[in-house]
């Protein structure tokens, strides 16, 4: 509240990327999370994620059910989707036939829990679902599209060398930064991943302007993977500096 965010995203692997040895709701009851944050005045935005989800299998299934019911259970706003980043050489009739397939079967789920579901593009070159309009097509092919929504994240927009925003299917925008300006975007991976400065190369500010400028109202959310950033003893001064100097740049 102290740097005027208005809700906050749980993650679920965080400990499995190496950067928290807690448990995911820390262990607690999901309710007594989501009632502690509205307590706070705070929104829980989503819970991520279920990594894979384009992979469907009977364990797949499982574990978004499980996420659906911790999500009901906090009260949180959206589940996030996350297509496998496995490097598999397949075809893109089969790639796309898979996606569309797994969507198919999450929707009802989704329906019948009157939530929504994030899809998040992985703009590495290993992903298996990179661009944003691939994603859109498929949700279209299932016929409804209050229940699902893209995750646009500035850092894989950049990686990925989209030029579609999609500002209208946008539920949240994941923001961070990379600084060395040696390396190319196919080099770019989670550990470079920081808070946005003035060393910025993904050109935060100006993807943020034209997600603006086309509409675009909702949430945006950092999503710094890099260990510095978790390890930051500063980190609100660390955050109120760079959600400073977005905003400042954004006006200009």
């Amino acid at each position: 509240m102290r740097l005027g965010c208005i809700g906050i995203e749980l993650r679920n692997d965080l400990a499995d990327k190496g950067l928290s040895t807690g448990e995911f709701f820390d262990g607690e009851k999901p309710s007594a999370i989501g009632e502690y944050a509205r307590g706070k005045g705070i929104r829980l935005l989503g819970l991520s994620e279920a990594y894979g989800f384009n992979r469907w299998s009977d364990a797949m299934k499982d574990k978004i059910k499980l996420l659906i019911v911790q999500a009901k259970e906090a009260g949180a706003e959206s589940i996030s989707l996350i297509p496998s980043n496995d490097g598999a050489n397949e075809p893109d009739e089969k790639r796309l036939s898979d996606l569309r397939g797994a969507l198919a079967v999450i929707l009802p789920m989704l329906e019948e829990a009157d939530l929504i579901a994030l899809v998040e593009l992985l703009g590495f070159t290993t992903s298996s679902l990179r661009r944003k309009r691939e994603a859109v097509e498929a949700i279209e092919a299932t016929g409804v599209k209050d229940q699902f929504r893209l995750v646009y994240d500035t850092f894989h927009h950049h990686i990925a060398g989209e030029a579609e925003y999609f500002p209208e299917w946008t539920g949240i925008v994941h923001i961070s930064g990379v600084v060395d300006p040696s390396l190319a975007p196919e080099e770019m991976q989670d550990v470079h991943r920081i808070l946005v400065d003035k060393a910025d190369c993904l050109r935060n500010v100006e993807q943020i302007k034209t997600l603006a400028a086309m509409g675009y109202k909702g949430a945006y959310s950092y999503e710094s993977f890099a260990p510095s950033v978790h390890a930051d003893e500063n980190i609100e001064a660390s955050l109120k500096t760079s959600i400073k100097l977005i905003e400042n740049s954004v006006a200009q």
